[in-house]
């Protein structure tokens, strides 16, 4: 029973790495629109785009880790 109820902890802490998918195609997405109105402040954005992105990949990634922790922990 313990072990069944791990798999589906695994299961909606896996649902992060989604979520971080989603966020990283909304700071792209928002980061190209601001791009497409101002392209000359664009060059100067590029580094808070990376910050962006590597943060939002962040969560997906300790989702991930959670998901095997409780997978395999137990």
């Amino acid at each position: 029973m313990e072990g069944e109820l791990a798999h589906i902890g695994a299961g909606l802490a896996a649902i992060g790495s989604g979520a971080a998918a989603i966020g990283v195609g909304n700071v792209a997405g928002n980061f190209l629109a601001g791009a497409l109105r101002n392209p000359s402040a664009a060059a100067s954005q590029t580094a808070t785009l990376f910050i962006g992105i590597a943060f939002a990949e962040a969560l997906g990634i300790f989702a991930f880790l959670v998901s095997l922790l409780l997978m395999f922990a137990v």
